[in-house]
């Protein structure tokens, strides 16, 4: 029996969104700062849940206590002899103990109801409150992921126990109309009666995949008695979850439930990212190999908040309808076995539940509510993964890298020392999904699966460490900045429905939503209810705003050209300057090079001329006692010169005297005259000794620049000639290596030919062994191995004509080459 939607006005639908939306710009700035002072600063909560040994496992020793809960927060892991961290803590690199801790730590006992408890009921109460929430697991391969996720048929995980809880809070005020819908991701998008019965389709064509699943199963069974066991199976698995006695979590809060006038409907879905693509899993799977499954889009909405374009959404009343769409996404849900996993999830998995609160005929909030099972990460020579695994595997490691690189950039950008790094959310469809979410919009719990194998270990630490990082990351929640408002309601062509349909044209610009500017059919308006006179009114309008725009961008994109033409000018003429600046300081250092080196040489002789005077001053060297000495004799000389000359005009007035005189001063004169003489040619030749000097010292500064100038050559010289001997030196290289390539070939050719030496002793041995076995008169030889003795020869023979062929073609290469 089909429930038909309720008569619902669309006039009276948002009846105050216009005056709402004006209040929106008078919002002062106190009230803004008023709100971020309220933002809700949450640590993430980061969980750890320890699988217990399997059977399998403590028969193959994997029980090696790797694995030490000291207390409920602090976890101790212990490396094992065998493990990677072991044999690099023996090295000195690491360490073999690690110790981690968390918000809360469950052991290998925790019942489900207790970790349910302890973990994401919280959450869920605070999503019934009108919050967004997050919850996902992250481990590797085979330690217990999915089952913390969904549980089994007796004992449900966590999804099974919120949808429980979910149901219990909104009992008795289902809205059981499905004329409102979510749309993008946080809009709500009115259904009219066409759309509710299309709807209404979609969803028993869902369930009816479970059903012909179901017929399938039954017939494949002949046994009367297995056929009623499996079914009974198969309807036990379909039935809710609700079945099954969870004691207390199912009770919803009484603070969340105490009389509220509002109605709820809750929408579900259930998608796959697999191999960086989103597949939906209510979909059915092609039946042939040659038809492809229909990947999804990744969108972003008027917001900013991803989206997944065109995922399907089912309207569910219980959770026997939520378990069957649990069961067919499933059954599409990517899966292989592996080593390590019969049955391994090879897909990121994400069941999301919207629960929409309805006031009459306004939906007044909408939150969502995701859990995600992460694929394991894992190594391919543990898991033994090849061909279409490793590639699965390698995806999946690349998006839980990605989900690491962001979490990690988001504890560093909380430092406020640190300048913020980019979040490399876009890099993975995964991370983009939930960027709102770590971005403030909701809250985010983690859970993380391990097990206690000592096989795996290693990987078991990474997951660890990344775990320790997620822990410090701190959440921001944001309130939202107009509680009052509710989310957007849009018509079945994605149009925003306000009332009377009349906006102005500045606020229909400002609520244009993806879909408009993608889709034509969203431009056009239906106008046939306009009369024409108003409608050309309309078209003279557009046109004259057409061209008033045009012109305006005109101007617009005048201007711009003249301000990139003015900073390109402005850039290329202080480049200029730089370049000109480079110049002189270029010129100056070299002339400031040259300088220095012009004082050094000029010091280098200076030093030299000096050395050589200093030679020569110890050559000719006189002590002062007999400088003084010499000094003395001459000022002698020149008393008795001046005597003489006295005496000599004496004598020139009175020659009678001087002829007295003569006979006694005649001697001692010609004494004094023939030592004057030879004192002067003596002062004579160290005056020109000193001139042959200086001379000297001239030419030795000339030769000293000519050698200055003969060594700067020289060196230009040699620095030429280095440079010719190291291209040189390369052409050898290269020919070295071609000899040594053209010597590793003649190697193998004689290896070839020993090869082919040794066979054909062989075969002679055996013909002669043959031959010398035979009885009776010979036989005529015939055939080669006959004739072997005669052809062969003898081996030695041979291989000296291998060898001597060899050394020729050898030598002819080495000719032509």
């Amino acid at each position: 029996m089909e429930s038909t939607p309720c008569e619902l006005n669309v006039d009276n639908l948002h009846k105050g969104v216009l005056s709402e939306l004006s209040t929106i710009s008078s919002v002062s700035v106190s009230a803004q700062v008023e709100q971020a002072d309220h933002a809700e600063q949450r640590q993430l909560r980061v969980y750890l849940r320890v699988r217990p040994f399997s059977k399998e496992e403590l028969a193959n020793d994997e029980d090696q206590g790797c694995i030490v809960l000291e207390n409920a927060e602090v976890a101790v892991l212990q490396a094992p002899k065998e493990s990677s961290s072991m044999k690099n803590s023996e090295k000195g690199v690491g360490q073999s103990i690690h110790k981690f801790s968390f918000s809360q730590i469950f052991g290998p006992d925790t019942t489900q109801t207790d970790f349910f408890k302890g973990t994401v009921r919280e959450l869920v109460y605070n999503y019934l409150d009108g919050g967004n929430a997050l919850v996902f697991t992250y481990g590797v391969t085979n330690a217990g992921k999915t089952h913390t996720i969904q549980g089994s048929e007796n004992d449900g995980g966590i999804l099974p126990r919120s949808l429980d809880v979910i149901f219990n809070h909104v009992k008795g005020r289902q809205y059981q109309h499905m004329d409102f819908k979510p749309h993008l991701s946080s809009d709500v998008q009115y259904l009219d009666s066409n759309q509710v019965k299309q709807e209404k389709s979609a969803k028993a064509a869902v369930f009816a995949m479970l059903k012909e699943e179901n017929d399938r199963s039954t017939k494949s069974n002949t046994s009367a008695a297995s056929h009623a066991s499996l079914l009974k199976s198969t309807s036990n698995a379909s039935l809710s979850f609700s079945s099954v006695s969870y004691d207390q979590t199912v009770e919803a809060d009484s603070s969340l439930s105490g009389g509220e006038p509002f109605q709820f409907a809750v929408w579900v879905s259930f998608c796959e990212i697999y191999n960086e693509s989103v597949y939906d899993l209510m979909e059915p799977l092609p039946t042939s190999r040659n038809h492809k499954r229909n990947a999804l889009r990744v969108c972003e909405d008027h917001s900013g908040n991803s989206y997944v374009r065109d995922l399907k959404w089912i309207n569910i009343f219980n959770t026997e309808e939520a378990c069957k769409i649990l069961k067919i996404g499933n059954k599409n849900r990517s899966a292989a076995c592996t080593r390590m996993n019969q049955t391994s999830s090879r897909s990121h998995g994400i069941f999301s539940v919207k629960l929409l609160r309805i006031d009459g005929t306004q939906v007044q909030k909408i939150s969502e509510l995701s859990l995600c099972d992460l694929a394991g990460s894992e190594r391919c020579n543990k898991t033994k993964t090849f061909g279409e695994r490793l590639k699965e595997a390698g995806n999946i490691n690349n998006s839980l890298l990605i989900l690491g690189k962001c979490i990690a950039a988001l504890r560093q950008n909380q430092n406020p020392k640190v300048k913020n790094n980019y979040v490399p959310f876009r890099e993975s469809k995964l991370t983009r999904l939930f960027q709102s979410i770590f971005c403030g919009k909701g809250r985010a719990c983690m859970i993380v699966n391990i097990n206690q194998c000592a096989s795996t270990f290693d990987e078991t630490l990474h997951v660890m460490k990344f775990s320790a990082v997620a822990k410090q990351v701190v959440q921001v929640i944001q309130p939202k900045p107009l509680a009052s408002i509710a989310p957007r309601l849009v018509g079945k062509d994605g149009k925003m429905l306000l009332r009377h349909a009349i906006v102005e044209e500045e606020a229909m610009d400002s609520l244009l939503l993806e879909e408009e500017l993608l889709d034509e059919e969203d431009s056009e308006a239906d106008m046939s209810i306009l009369p024409q006179e108003e409608l050309l009114n309309i078209i003279e309008s557009l046109k004259e705003k057409l061209v008033e725009e045009r012109r305006k961008n005109l101007k617009q994109e005048i201007e711009i050209r003249r301000e990139m033409g003015n900073a390109m000018l402005e850039q290329l003429m202080e480049n200029e300057e730089n370049w000109d600046k480079q110049v002189e300081e270029l010129k100056e250092s070299y002339e400031e090079k040259l300088e220095n080196t012009f004082d050094m040489y000029k010091d280098a002789i200076k030093q030299h001329a000096y050395q050589r005077a200093m030679e020569d001053v110890e050559d000719n060297y006189v002590p002062i006692e007999e400088f003084l000495a010499e000094q003395e004799k001459v000022m002698e000389l020149e008393r008795k010169y001046t005597e003489m000359e006295l005496n000599l005009k004496a004598f020139q007035r009175n020659p009678s005297e001087a002829e007295s005189m003569d006979g006694a001063n005649s001697l001692q004169s010609a004494t004094l005259a023939h030592k004057s003489e030879v004192r002067y040619k003596e002062l004579w030749e160290a005056n020109s000794s000193s001139e042959k000097l200086c001379e000297e010292k001239d030419q030795v500064i000339k030769s000293m620049e000519k050698t200055i100038k003969a060594l700067n050559e020289a060196i230009q010289e040699a620095g030429d000639n280095f440079l010719e001997k190291v291209e040189e030196n390369k052409r050898l290289e290269e020919k070295i290596a071609q000899q040594e390539e053209e010597m590793k070939e003649l190697h193998r050719s004689c290896t070839a030919q020993e090869a082919l030496l040794s066979e054909l002793r062989v075969q002679f041995e055996t013909s002669k062994k043959c031959t010398q076995g035979g009885t009776g008169e010979p036989k005529a030889k015939k055939g080669i191995l006959a004739n072997l003795r005669a052809t062969v020869g003898s081996p030695a023979k041979l291989s000296k004509k291998t060898v001597a062929g060899t050394s020729s073609s050898t030598r002819k290469r080495g000719l032509f080459k």
